[in-house]
């Protein structure tokens, strides 16, 4: 019998443990800030960091009333860049285009945070790089050593890797129970859910 489900749920308790709440309150005072300053959330991420990104710019501007956007919500748009521009600047050309500006976040979701040297998201270096011209926040749900997002980062949480052979499915599950614990945080929650609503 395989020993797996249970290994693999192991590996996610420790993640769990090991989250320090004092990052996680620090995410939420950026955000905060972002919605107090009328900025806005760009989310970016490639796979199943892209994924997120979808989901999470629809609960934080249904759940917390903040404007957000993602690039990978527009295929259209998103592979006429590719084809026109490269990959590598796919993501800071569409935050150009989008004005990103020092109110605004750029919030990432990758396994790695880019790495230039190893070429590997390069697209979320670039885009980092912009942020960091125009003084946006840079805020990020990483895996690994947290790669370019955590060094430049305002507000970056590092998922711990306890498995090598795991990297990847934890840290995008652990971007969601993330993004999940910021939106419904008391300082960030501005419209009830509906299942919480039901009596």
């Amino acid at each position: 019998m395989s020993e797996y489900a249970k290994q693999y749920l192991e590996e996610a308790g420790r993640i769990t443990a090991s989250l320090d709440p004092k990052a996680i309150e620090r995410m939420v005072r950026t955000i905060k800030q972002i919605r107090e300053d009328h900025g806005r959330l760009f989310f970016v991420g490639v796979g199943g960091g892209a994924g997120n990104a979808n989901h999470a710019v629809n609960d934080f501007r249904k759940i917390a009333g903040l404007e957000c956007y993602t690039p990978t919500d527009n295929v259209s748009e998103l592979t006429a860049l590719i084809n026109d521009e490269g990959w590598e600047g796919v993501f800071s050309r569409w935050l150009r285009t989008s004005r990103l500006g020092p109110k605004d976040g750029v919030f990432v979701f990758s396994v790695g945070g880019g790495n230039v040297e190893k070429q590997i998201s390069v697209n979320i270096v670039e885009a980092l790089k912009l942020a960091q011209e125009v003084g946006a926040k840079i805020l990020g749900v990483v895996g690994r050593d947290g790669g370019y997002t955590a060094q430049v980062g305002d507000a970056v949480i590092v998922i711990p890797t306890v498995n090598e052979a795991t990297v990847t499915p934890h840290t995008e599950a652990f971007q969601a129970v993330v993004w999940h614990m910021v939106v419904s945080h008391p300082d960030i929650l501005q419209n009830e859910m509906k299942w919480e609503s039901v009596k």
